[in-house]
C-alpha cells in the first residue's frame, strides 16, 4: 500500500464527518471545485444587499388592495415590533439590514477562530442553516404581522449566517490557490456582489406570482427562497474540502523571503490585532467601504437630483420642475443606474483581485485610493458640465473598486499574516464593514441634508459629499504608505507551525491531490452558479439599456 493510500483509506472511519480533519482532500481532487463551492454560499448571502425589494410591499402587507394604508402615525417603536393591526414603517423595516451588517462583523469576528477549528464545512452548514432559517422565520413574521420576529430571523439570525458565510471559505481558498490567493477570493467575493443581482428580480417575480386581493405575496416568496438557499448553501459546505498540511501546486515554490509584502511566515490569531498592521488594514477597509457605501445609498437620488430633466431629453427642467409622469421616467433610468453600478462592483471584485496578484496588494489598494480620491474629486465637475456619460463612467469605476477593496483584502492579509489563521483575522478585520455600514451612509445623508436645508439643488446638491468622501479616501491612502512587513518577533515557530498542520495529514502526503483541468465534475459545479449568474446579468445589463435609449 503506497503512502496516499494508507493517509488516505477509502473506508476510514470518521468520528465527525463534518469536522476539518474529516474533509481532507484524496488524491485525485481538483482545486477547482472548491470555488464554486463557495460561491455557492456567497450568491445566497449575497441577497443581503437585496432585501430593500421587500420593504414597499410589506409597508403594505396588511392592506394590499386597498385605496390608502392602515398607517398609525403616532405608532412608537415598541408598537411596531407587535402591532397587528397598523402597517409598518419602511423606516422600521430598513433596520433589518443594519442590524445584518452589524451581526455580520460581530459574528465574523467572534466565531472566526472557531472556524479555523471546526474547518469551513461546519461553518458553511452553520452559516445555511442561520441565512436560509432566518428567512423562515421572516416569513413566520410577516405571515403573522410580527415585525419583531423579522429583525430576529432575517435580523439578527440572518446576520450570523452572514458573517459565518462571508468567511467561511477565505482560509481554504488562500490555502488552495497560494500562487493565485487574489484571484481565488475574488471568485469568491464576486459571489456576494452578485446575490442581490441574482436574488431581487427573482422576488420581484414571486412576489408578483403570489400577490392576489389582501395578499402581499411577501411571506411565501421569503419561505421559498430561504428553503431554495438553505438547500443551496448545504450543496456548497458540503462541496468545501481542504488540502493537507504542507500542500502545495505542483511546481510552485513559495517565497523564501518577503516579496511584494508576502510573507513566508504565519501569525497567530491571538497576535493579529495586537499589531499596527491589522489596525491600519481595517481603517483602510472601513475608510473605502464608507465612501463607496456611501455612493450605493444615494445613487439613484443622486442621478436624478443632479440631471433632472436632462435624463429625459428636457435639460431645461430641474427636478423639481418634473410633473408625476416625469418623475417616473426619471427613476426607471436611475434604477437602471442602479443596476449597472451593481454589475461594475461584481466584476470589480473579480478584476481588480486578479490583477492584485500581478503588481501586488499595496499597489491595488494604492490606486483604489489615489484613482478614487481623483475620481470622487472629478464627479461634481462631470456634474456641473451636464454630461451624464462622463458622471456615469466616473460612479462606475468607483464602485469596481469598492467591490475590488472586499475581494482583495483577504489576500492582502494572507501576504501580511500569513495563511494559518487567515480566516479567522479576517473575520475580526470585517467589523471594520459594520462600522462603515453605519457611518457611510449616516454621512451622506446628513451632508446632503444640510445642503437641502440651505436651498442648494442640482449638480451641487452632492458637491461637497463627493469632496468629503474623496478625503476619506485620501486617508486611506496614508492608511496604505504606513502598512510595511510585519518583524519576525510575531511569527509562530515552526514547531508551532508544525503542529497544526500535523491534524490535516502526514507530513509530505499530497500526491495527486489540485491537478486536474476541466473534467465533467468541475464543468457541472461551475455551470450550476455559472447560470444564476448568467442571468442576473441579463437582466441586468437589461435594465441598464435603458440608460442609452
Amino acid at each position: 500500500m503506497d503512502a496516499n493510500a494508507a493517509a488516505f483509506p477509502s473506508r476510514a472511519p470518521v468520528r465527525d464527518r463534518l469536522s476539518r480533519e474529516a474533509i481532507i482532500a484524496r488524491p485525485g481532487f481538483n482545486r477547482w471545485l472548491v470555488p464554486p463551492a463557495a460561491l455557492a454560499i456567497h450568491l445566497c448571502i449575497g441577497m443581503s444587499y437585496g432585501l430593500s425589494v421587500f420593504w414597499l410591499p410589506l409597508s403594505r402587507a396588511l392592506s394590499t388592495g386597498q385605496p390608502a394604508p392602515a398607517a398609525c402615525p403616532d405608532m412608537s417603536l415598541l408598537t411596531a415590533l407587535v402591532t397587528t393591526s397598523c402597517d409598518w414603517r419602511v423606516s422600521d423595516l430598513v433596520v433589518v439590514f443594519s442590524i445584518g451588517i452589524v451581526m455580520l462583523g460581530l459574528s465574523a469576528a467572534l466565531f472566526g477562530g472557531w472556524l479555523e477549528r471546526a474547518g469551513p464545512r461546519k461553518a458553511g452548514i452553520a452559516a445555511a442553516l442561520c441565512w436560509g432559517g432566518g428567512f423562515l422565520i421572516g416569513s413566520l413574521g410577516v405571515h403573522l404581522h410580527q415585525l419583531w420576529l423579522i429583525w430576529l430571523g432575517m435580523g439578527v439570525i440572518g446576520g450570523v449566517g452572514l458573517g459565518l458565510g462571508y468567511i467561511s471559505p477565505v482560509s481554504t481558498l488562500v490555502k488552495w490557490f497560494p500562487d493565485r490567493r487574489g484571484m481565488a477570493t475574488g471568485m469568491a467575493i464576486m459571489g456576494f456582489g452578485g446575490g442581490a443581482m441574482i436574488g431581487s428580480p427573482l422576488a420581484d417575480l414571486l412576489i408578483t406570482r403570489f400577490k392576489g386581493p389582501g395578499e402581499a405575496g411577501v411571506w411565501q416568496t421569503l419561505a421559498l427562497m430561504g428553503a431554495g438557499y438553505l438547500l443551496a448553501m448545504l450543496a456548497g459546505a458540503f462541496g468545501y474540502r481542504v488540502p493537507p498540511g504542507g500542500w502545495k501546486p505542483e511546481g510552485y515554490t513559495p517565497p523564501a523571503t518577503a516579496r511584494r509584502m508576502i510573507t513566508a511566515g504565519h501569525v497567530h490569531l491571538r497576535d493579529a490585532h495586537r499589531t499596527p498592521q491589522f489596525w491600519l488594514l481595517w481603517a483602510m477597509l472601513c475608510l473605502n467601504v464608507s465612501a463607496g457605501i456611501g455612493v450605493l445609498a444615494l445613487a439613484s437620488p443622486m442621478l436624478q437630483e443632479i440631471f433632472g430633466g436632462a435624463l429625459i431629453g428636457r435639460p431645461d427642467l430641474g427636478f423639481g420642475q418634473l410633473d408625476a409622469g416625469q418623475k417616473a421616467q426619471v427613476a426607471a433610468i436611475a434604477a437602471g443606474f442602479v443596476g449597472l453600478l451593481s454589475l461594475f462592483n461584481i466584476l470589480g471584485r473579480f478584476a481588480w483581485a486578479s490583477a492584485s496578484d500581478r503588481i501586488g496588494r499595496k499597489a491595488t489598494y494604492a490606486i483604489f485610493f489615489a484613482l478614487g480620491a481623483a475620481l470622487y474629486a472629478a464627479a461634481p465637475y462631470a456634474a456641473a458640465t451636464g454630461s451624464t456619460a462622463l458622471f456615469v463612467g466616473i460612479v462606475c469605476v468607483i464602485l469596481s473598486m469598492y467591490g475590488g477593496g472586499f475581494a482583495t483584502i483577504p489576500a492582502y492579509l494572507a501576504d501580511v499574516f500569513g495563511t494559518q489563521f487567515v480566516g479567522a483575522i479576517h473575520g475580526r478585520l470585517l467589523t471594520a464593514w459594520s462600522t462603515a455600514g453605519v457611518v457611510g451612509p449616516l454621512v451622506v445623508t446628513a451632508i446632503r441634508q444640510a445642503q437641502v436645508d440651505a436651498g442648494v439643488q442640482g449638480a451641487a446638491l452632492y458637491g461637497r459629499t463627493l469632496t468629503i468622501l474623496a478625503g476619506f479616501l485620501a486617508v486611506g491612502l496614508v492608511a496604505n504608505l504606513l502598512v510595511r512587513p510585519l518583524s519576525t518577533r510575531w511569527f509562530m515557530g515552526a514547531g508551532e507551525v508544525a503542529a497544526a498542520e500535523a491534524t490535516l495529514a502526514p507530513a509530505g502526503v499530497s500526491g495527486g491531490i489540485g491537478r486536474g483541468g476541466l473534467s465533467l465534475r468541475v464543468a457541472l459545479a461551475w455551470l450550476a452558479v455559472g447560470l444564476p449568474i448568467a442571468w442576473g446579468v441579463w437582466i441586468t445589463l437589461a435594465k441598464a439599456l435603458i440608460l442609452v435609449r
